[in-house]
């Protein structure tokens, strides 16, 4: 029987450490990447802009806020960086987290105090889902924070996995082909918002989150309600891509090739004026031959995100 010395245990604990701080620093490298090819694509923030970050306590807009400081450090433009907080007045809601944390990091944040809580628990009959009258309170905050701050850009936490499950959403509850886009004008059109979190898989920020040991702070509201449609899509998505591995990511490069032509949407393609020309056409029905299910999945997939930096 071999015995371990103390100091084979040591080297044993020191390469685990070392490969943990590798993996880390190659999370932090994936994330990095992957926001700034979000903010270079849509062109999300630009010279001089005055970006305010949405922090609401929870993994994702920790992490925005996270590496949007890093990658200002590294950018080739000037862009300030303002945090803010709405706080809703949510029962035991741990006012002091966010400004210590906050302060901690040296940065302008802004807590605005508005009993929106309230309103909804009043409002909202007892097991139905609140998360849309919610978001329309906080969503009217916060442009007019944006305006009194004089913020450019307002920057929300969600990530590749929020923009799918409100494509299927739209898709399954509402009729629609429509999701959550990476940049979009503001309902009173005033501001651009923007979401430099589009191509970042939900697991690659939990995990970040840990790394980083954020302070989270847990949602009463929309965060406690198990009922939620759009947690039926999310274990949907779960299963599928344990199930069948690369099907999301195939479904979210789709959202960046649109064929409108081979939808029937008479708004977007004009299929009254549409006569045969004698013209090959690369969106004929020659686009049938294929079928991309057989394919490899490599082949499928056309946003390489998961590519190691």
């Amino acid at each position: 029987m071999s015995v371990i010395t103390a100091a084979e245990q040591g080297n044993v604990v020191q390469k685990s450490q070392e490969k943990m701080t590798y993996e880390n620093n190659k999370l932090h490298k994936r994330l990095c990447r992957l926001v700034g090819q979000a903010i270079g694509d849509f062109n999300m923030i630009e010279e001089g802009d005055k970006v305010m970050v949405c922090l609401s306590g929870g993994k994702d807009s920790y992490a925005l806020l996270d590496i949007l400081m890093t990658l200002r450090q590294r950018a080739p433009i000037n862009f300030e960086i303002v945090a803010v907080n709405l706080d809703q007045k949510q029962p035991n809601f741990p006012d002091h987290i966010l400004p210590a944390y906050l302060e901690k990091l040296g940065i302008p944040y802004h807590i605005e105090n508005q009993d929106t809580y309230s309103i909804v628990k009043r409002l909202i009959p007892e097991g139905k889902t609140t998360c849309s009258l919610c978001s329309r309170l906080r969503r009217g905050i916060l442009y007019r924070v944006a305006d009194e701050l004089g913020a450019t850009k307002i920057a929300l936490g969600h990530h590749r996995d929020d923009i799918l499950e409100t494509f299927f959403l739209n898709m399954f509850f509402g009729g629609k082909l429509k999701g959550m886009p990476a940049k979009l004008q503001s309902d009173d059109g005033k501001h651009i918002v923007i979401r430099p979190m589009a191509y970042v898989k939900e697991a690659d920020s939990e995990r970040y989150a840990q790394v980083r040991q954020f302070p989270i702070i847990p949602c009463d509201l929309c965060g406690s309600q198990e009922n939620l449609q759009r947690k039926q899509i999310k274990h949907l998505m779960r299963d599928w891509e344990k199930q069948y591995p690369g099907r999301v990511e195939s479904i979210f490069s789709s959202l960046s090739n649109i064929v409108p032509s081979h939808l029937m949407d008479k708004d977007k393609f004009n299929f009254s004026d549409l006569y045969a020309t004698g013209v090959a056409d690369a969106n004929g029905d020659t686009a049938f031959d294929e079928e991309p299910c057989a394919l490899p999945t490599s082949s499928v997939i056309s946003l390489h995100l998961d590519r190691d930096a």
